[in-house]
């Protein structure tokens, strides 16, 4: 897969394939920096310490029962690590659609946040724990 334009990825959390109320999806990863310089350098050296990653995600909300709505699977969530699946396109895993995943604790939920006459959406980003795994198979 060369270039592409987003518009069929794949979100699960907690085992529940949540796509279709996904409008972004972001997985980061970032790692602290450690400072290695030495009596006698003339710059300062570093290497990579612990990762700190997150997942920031955009939802259209919706209040349907079961694992039909956003808030039914959410909210009992609230305050635990969740399994999640990320993948770029919504088919088979591969070389060109690998899938991402992971545990994120949901750690935040925001049920209601809009305005009068807008579309009824929320945001989140959650810490991830642990590492994140790619795979292509």
């Amino acid at each position: 897969m060369a270039v592409f334009v987003f518009t069929n990825g794949y979100v699960s959390i907690g085992g529940v394939d949540l796509s279709n109320d996904i409008t972004q999806v972001t997985i980061r990863t970032t790692h602290d920096v450690i400072e290695t310089t030495a009596m006698g350098a003339t710059a300062k050296t570093r290497i990579a310490g612990l990762a700190d990653n997150s997942m920031t995600l955009e939802f259209n909300q919706d209040f349907a029962a079961g694992t039909a709505g956003v808030e039914a699977v959410i909210y009992p969530l609230l305050g635990t690590a969740a399994a999640f699946e990320v993948r770029p396109v919504n088919t088979a895993v591969g070389a060109t659609n690998p899938k991402y995943t992971g545990s994120v604790l949901i750690s935040e939920w925001a049920p209601l946040d809009g305005s009068i006459g807008e579309l009824a959406t929320t945001g989140v980003s959650w810490p991830i724990s642990g590492a994140i795994t790619k795979a292509v198979i």
